[in-house]
Order: structure tokens, then sequence, then C-alpha cells
């Protein structure tokens, strides 16, 4: 006869209950020692009853589990961390893209192309945004003009006025001109007088010089012609001694 299987709830009666919380325990913790031994695996149990009471099994150290544990549970938190940045990175590229083809497409319908799908309110407005777009480019390409045109006519002004200070500038320099000019010429007169009277001084100097020099080289050459007069005389009389000597000797 089959055995009829007790549904699984909670027990009313507190003595039954402590009961079977006992028994239960004990063939829980003989499960956990069986799996400990059979496959050696650190297995740890911690049961608290209704009454707060705690039963504990642990098939090596109870703190060396529970530090394993927990070193466990913060590796496997990390682990899920780039899982997470990569989710939250790929939803950010996506909305970019979205916001990125939207804004292509609203440049290309500003450029007057991919019309087809838009309403008459939509090319309306449309037209209105291009309207004050167009607006906005003139005025500020007014603006741009009238600041160059302001800036050429400061250059004017100034140009202008650097003009009148150089025609104010020219009588005092044609004035200037004039006695620097007369002046020069009292100079170059001055000079040329000074310097026609040097170079007479200088060619009366170098003709004395010339002359000079003429007469040392006439009386070198002299003093030249007598020592070689005295020498020659001297070579003369020695030869007619030696002459004299030999025919002394010969008689």
């Amino acid at each position: 006869m089959a055995r009829e299987r007790r549904e699984i709830r909670r027990i009313e009666s507190a003595a039954a209950r402590q009961v079977t919380f006992s028994k239960r325990r004990r063939g829980l913790f003989k499960k956990a020692e069986e799996l400990a031994v059979l496959c050696d695996a650190d297995v740890a149990l911690l049961v608290f009853s209704s009454t707060g009471k705690l039963s504990q099994y642990a098939s090596s150290s109870m703190n060396e589990i529970i530090d394993k544990y927990s070193t466990h549970s913060k590796n496997l938190g990390k682990s899920h961390q780039p899982s997470l940045d990569l989710n939250l990175e790929q939803s950010k590229y996506t909305g970019l893209n979205e916001q990125l083809t939207e804004a292509s497409l609203r440049l290309r319908q500003m450029r007057g192309e991919a019309l087809e799908g838009l309403s008459v309110d939509e090319l309306h407005q449309m037209e209105r945004k291009l309207e004050a777009g167009l607006q906005r480019v003139l005025c500020t390409k007014d603006q741009l003009f009238m600041q160059q045109i302001s800036e050429l006519q400061q250059k004017g002004t100034q140009l202008e006025d650097e003009n009148s200070r150089l025609k104010n500038q020219v009588p005092q320099v044609q004035a200037t001109g004039t006695i620097a000019v007369a002046d020069g010429e009292n100079v170059l007169t001055e000079d040329g007088q000074s310097s026609e009277s040097v170079m007479t001084a200088l060619n009366s100097g170098s003709s004395n010089d010339n002359d000079d020099g003429s007469d040392i080289s006439l009386k070198l050459a002299a003093a030249l012609e007598v020592i070689r007069s005295k020498d020659y005389h001297d070579s003369l009389h020695d030869s007619m001694s030696r002459c004299t000597d030999g025919v002394t000797k010969s008689s």
C-alpha cells in the first residue's frame, strides 16, 4: 500500500512542529555531511528555529567558509559590473544614433529633400523656419557690411590726416633744403680753394722729393764709380808690384 504524501504546509501544533523540526534538522545535517564527504565539498548550514535558536553545521571551519562566500560574492558583483556598463553604453549609443538619424533627416528636408511624407502643416512650419533663418542670415550680413564700411571710413580719415600732416611738412622741408644747398656751395667753394692749395703744396713737395731723389741717385752712382776706380788702381798697383818682384828675382 502506497504511503500517503503529506501536504507541505505550516504545522499548527507547536509540539508537533518542534518534533518535526528536530527530525528534519538531523536529516538535513546528515545529508550535508554525506555531500561533503562524498564530493569533497565545503558545506556550511545555518538554521534558525522559530524561537530564534541557532543550529549550524560546517564540513570544515565555519568562518573560513563564510569568508570564502564573501570573497566570491564580491568577485561576482565585479564580474557583473562590466556587463551593466556595456548595456548602459549600448543604450547611449542607440539614443545618439537615433538623434543623428533624425537630425540628418531634418537637414535633408531643409535642403528640399525627402519631403514626400510631410503634411501641409509641417511644410508651412518648415517654410516659417526657413524664412526666419534667412532673415537672421541677412541681418548678420548687413551687420558685417556696416562694420567693414565703418573700418574703411576710419582708415580713410587716418589717411587724410596723414596726408594733411605731410602737406604741412613740405614747405618746411623745402626751406631747409634751400639753406642746406646754399651752405653746401659755400663749403664747396672754401674746400675747393683749400684743396687746390693743398694739391699745389703736395705737387711742390713731390717735385722736391723727386729732385732730392735724383740727386741722391747721382751721388750714389758717382760714389760707386770712385770706389770702382780705386779698386781698379789698387788691383793694378798690386799687379805691377808682383811683376816687379818677379823681374828682380829673375835677375
